[in-house]
């Protein structure tokens, strides 16, 4: 039986997978541990390298992307370890990080969740945990928020000097009691990517468990390497989880209000960048690329959802 769970799930990022796994190798001591990486149908020869370089790390290979939540779910518990922790293939793990999560669960028995302090690797701070989703954070711009409510809504700005409390914790590091996820269950699978730990995080502070950003607990984070991969299908998945997380979690009438508003809201930002693209005749790369998400988004509301649109694979029979 191990101390320690690591999960980490893969998608055609094995340049940054090693890095990931040399860190845990690197940092943690002191535990019995075991890595597991889960690969969703990468391409990129990512199972072999880590085969090759890493003979103790168990490999679950998939033969298409599951998702997040499904690949996280094929490893979790399997070595009944007292902690998990989640590690996105773009994180790398700073000294003592792990150690130091490790210490505070076990100082403190309400911990259901704890998560690290990501640095981008200039060392700048990352937004590490936030709010849950609501109609004023997904119709509002966030930076607004966080300058006109800074206690309702956190930000990387505040240096904090000691663990808090919080909502959610960001995914790239996280870990969970095993205790904690025998009494509120997985992630939720039907998430495919984006919001299926905040959801999690939801339900671990309505079963009466506390969550905890640990600032000590460093962790660099690249962030947005998924995404790049796959940009549009990215922001369709976001929306999609979104309207997920609101119909299990929100309101009914939340629901159909953000079904509604978010919507305008597309097409607010649509016309904008059409009419700023034109402006300097679209010649902005970065203008061009907001202008081809936007389309996709409204493209993908115009035909009603599908879910042949974004980043899950479909089983046609």
């Amino acid at each position: 039986m191990s101390d320690v769970d690591f999960i980490i799930v893969n998608w055609n990022t094995r340049h940054l997978l090693t890095n990931c796994i040399n860190s845990i190798y690197s940092t943690v001591a002191g535990f019995h541990y075991q890595i597991y990486v889960i690969d969703n149908g990468s391409n990129d020869d990512s199972v072999s390298v880590v085969r090759n370089q890493f003979p103790g790390v168990k490999i679950i290979e998939n033969s298409e992307n599951r998702g997040f939540a499904a690949a996280v779910n094929q490893a979790l518990g399997k070595n009944l370890a007292r902690y998990t922790v989640l590690l996105n293939t773009d994180s790398v793990l700073q000294k003592g990080a792990i150690h130091t999560l490790y210490t505070f669960m076990e100082q403190h028995g309400d911990s259901g969740m704890v998560g690290a302090q990501l640095i981008k690797p200039d060392g700048t701070r990352q937004h590490s945990y936030d709010n849950y989703p609501t109609l004023a954070t997904e119709l509002f711009n966030k930076s607004f928020l966080r300058i006109f409510f800074p206690r309702k809504y956190p930000s990387k700005k505040q240096v904090l000097n000691q663990p808090v409390e919080v909502e959610s914790v960001i995914g790239a590091c996280l870990m969970v009691r095993n205790e904690t996820v025998k009494q509120v269950g997985r992630l939720d699978e039907n998430y495919f990517f984006f919001l299926e730990e905040t959801d999690w995080c939801y339900r671990i502070r309505k079963a009466g468990w506390k969550i905890y950003h640990v600032p000590d607990a460093k962790v660099i984070h690249i962030g947005g390497e998924s995404k790049k991969m796959a940009p549009w299908q990215s922001q369709v998945e976001y929306c999609r989880s979104l309207y997920i997380f609101f119909k299990k979690n929100r309101s009914g009438l939340s629901y159909i209000v953000l079904r509604i508003l978010y919507v305008m809201k597309i097409v607010l930002n649509l016309i904008a960048n059409i009419i700023g693209n034109m402006f300097v005749l679209f010649q902005s790369r970065k203008q061009r690329y907001r202008l081809m998400i936007y389309s996709k988004l409204f493209w993908w509301h115009l035909l009603l959802c599908p879910a042949w649109m974004g980043l899950k694979p479909i089983n046609k029979k």
